[in-house]
C-alpha cells in the first residue's frame, strides 16, 4: 500500500520521475506511488513542484504538504495534513 493515514494526515509513499513530458500521478509500483514532474531535480526546484502539485491535488495549502524523508532522493515519504480531496485509488481514513 502507498498510503497511510495518521488521524487525519495522509503519509504518501513517492517515487518521483523528474524530467517528465507532463506533471502528475503515474501508476503505483508495489509500496510507491509514480509521481511525474516537469522540473529538473536542481536546485531543490523537483522538491518545490512535487509540494505544489500535491496541494493542488488534494485541494489544501502548499504549507499543509511536508516532505518527511528523501528530500535529495527520489523515494520520498510526503504527509499531507487534512486533505480536502482525494484522488481516485486513495480510501478516507
Amino acid at each position: 500500500m502507498f498510503y497511510t493515514w495518521q488521524q487525519q494526515d495522509l503519509i504518501l509513499n513517492i517515487r518521483v520521475q523528474p524530467r517528465s513530458s507532463r506533471a502528475g500521478f503515474a501508476e503505483v509500483m508495489g509500496d510507491e506511488i509514480k509521481l511525474r514532474l516537469t522540473s529538473p531535480p536542481v536546485d531543490g526546484k523537483a522538491n518545490q513542484q512535487l509540494v505544489q502539485v500535491l496541494a493542488k491535488i488534494f485541494a489544501v495549502s502548499r504549507s499543509s504538504v511536508s516532505i518527511l524523508s528523501g528530500e535529495k532522493g527520489r523515494n520520498k515519504r510526503i504527509r499531507i495534513t487534512q486533505p480536502a480531496k482525494l484522488p481516485d485509488g486513495i480510501e478516507p481514513a
